[in-house]
């Protein structure tokens, strides 16, 4: 009588590479939001989407990088923007406490305070 080798699988095939249509990497399609966002970023600039970048979220998400509108530098650049400020006031209500007036003057400060304080 034959023994089996400690070697062989009692399942033949079960160790055996499975072939998938799909590669190991296979690139994450873009989101709803991405597409829209790159089509209005098209649409204002006049460019067109390389081929392909709809299909893969991190090629639109460098297209996206490369020709969005850059911030305006200046005096005012670093307050915060008046949805972050209105944001913030509605959690100052909220938690019946005021706003530190120096994270007016700060978007960072700004972006820090809301964060710490947002209604879990």
């Amino acid at each position: 009588m034959a023994h089996a080798s400690v070697y062989e699988p009692a399942l033949p095939g079960l160790f055996v590479p499975v072939q998938s249509d799909l590669p190991l990497n296979a690139p994450e399609p873009a989101t709803e939001k991405q597409v829209a966002y790159a089509m209005a970023i098209a649409k204002r600039t006049g460019k067109d989407l390389p081929q392909g970048t709809l299909r893969d979220r991190r090629a639109l998400s460098a297209w996206i990088d490369a020709h969005k509108v850059k911030p305006v530098e200046g005096r005012f650049s670093n307050y915060p923007s008046g949805k972050q400020v209105a944001f913030a006031e509605r959690i100052a209500r909220i938690k019946r406490q005021d706003v530190p007036r120096e994270c007016f003057k700060d978007k960072q400060l700004m972006s820090r305070w809301i964060d710490g304080n947002k209604p879990r």
